[in-house]
């Protein structure tokens, strides 16, 4: 079983003493600085000289330094970058400004796990990676309550980096609703399965595919549309509120059997085992290989697959559907 924490196994004095410098301020940094700040830690927005992000930190209260001089003034350096630009950044503005007994914080572990970071060895080294996307980590704190989190501890040399991760945690509002312990290799292996198998290249080759079998067989695009896409947040709502069961529970008995009797047929032994052929590409640093290499070379090939996804006729039908709906987010909204 899982080990938890929760308010009181965290002591907020801890990070409350500590000057933290949050690098970043997308989805993930502006939550956890802004969250933080609010909980008594002095914080310090590291970001680069003409970054937009610069007035909305401001406006927020927060005080706003360069990428260099926030690493250089934060005891504790908070990494909440882009994996791809985090080596670069750490190697020109975060390494030379580290002294011993400072602890560095991530909220993935890509950059750690795969060595494309490798951190001195007298510097704390913990994750603290919130299972929901920045907005919902804001937000829920304001509300009172919290996104569970993962804490992961990579290095500690000064004795007490896991008592001053659960403190982290709780400045943020994790500990609220339950931090879970584990590691930096475990994180990073699950989280990119989970995206590539489910979350993200599962679900959306499901839904293409889906998709181009109704439409071939001469059903109407925006009928398919609505059928494979739009009702899958329905789907996924239950799915988010109670488990597997909550969905069968309230669905018909015809949709229920359905799952049973195509379901296995469908996603069948032959996709589970293209899963584990995914998971050890991830356990052996192949997947994170072909993306480093990919990144070097300027990233042909993902714009590439970005261009012929985004040009999929089930993305044409949608946006024209979504144009009927105003009660969905329109393009430009947050």
């Amino acid at each position: 079983m899982a080990t938890l924490y929760y308010d009181d196994d965290a002591d907020l004095t801890r990070i409350q003493q500590r000057t933290v410098a949050v690098l970043g301020y997308g989805s993930q940094g502006h939550a956890h600085a802004r969250n933080l700040a609010e909980s008594g830690v002095p914080v310090v927005v590291g970001l680069p000289e003409g970054s937009r992000s610069r007035e909305r930190a401001r406006e927020a209260g927060l005080e706003v330094a360069s990428t260099r001089e926030a690493a250089e003034r934060g005891d504790v350096v908070v990494v909440l970058l882009p994996d791809t630009v985090q080596p670069e950044v750490f190697e020109r503005d975060v390494r030379p400004g580290l002294a011993p007994g400072n602890a560095l914080v991530f909220g993935h572990g890509f950059n750690i796990h795969y060595n494309q970071i490798v951190p001195p060895a007298d510097v704390n080294v913990f994750m603290i990676a919130p299972k929901g996307p920045g907005h919902i980590v804001r937000r829920t704190y304001t509300e009172g309550t919290g996104v569970p989190a993962l804490l992961a501890v990579h290095q500690d040399p000064t004795g007490d980096t896991h008592e001053l991760g659960r403190a982290y945690a709780r400045a943020l509002g994790a500990t609220r609703a339950g931090l879970i312990e584990t590691t930096f290799a475990e994180e990073t292996e699950t989280d990119l399965f989970g995206e590539q198998a489910v979350l993200c290249g599962g679900v959306s080759s499901l839904v293409e595919k889906a998709f181009e079998t109704l439409t071939e067989a001469g059903y109407q695009p925006e009928v398919a549309y609505f059928e494979v896409l739009h009702e899958l947040k329905l789907i996924v709502d239950l799915f988010y509120e109670g488990g597997l069961s909550r969905m069968r529970y309230s669905v018909s008995d015809t949709a229920e059997f359905g799952d049973y009797h195509s379901g296995p047929y469908i996603v069948d032994g032959t996709v589970k085992e293209r899963m584990r052929e995914a998971l050890t590409a991830i356990q052996d640093g192949s997947f994170a290989r072909t993306w480093i290499l990919e990144n070097q070379a300027g990233q042909p090939g993902f714009q590439a697959m970005r261009r012929r996804h985004a040009e999929h006729p089930i993305e044409e039908v949608g946006r024209g559907l979504r144009g009927m709906m105003p009660f969905l987010p329109q393009p430009g909204e947050d």
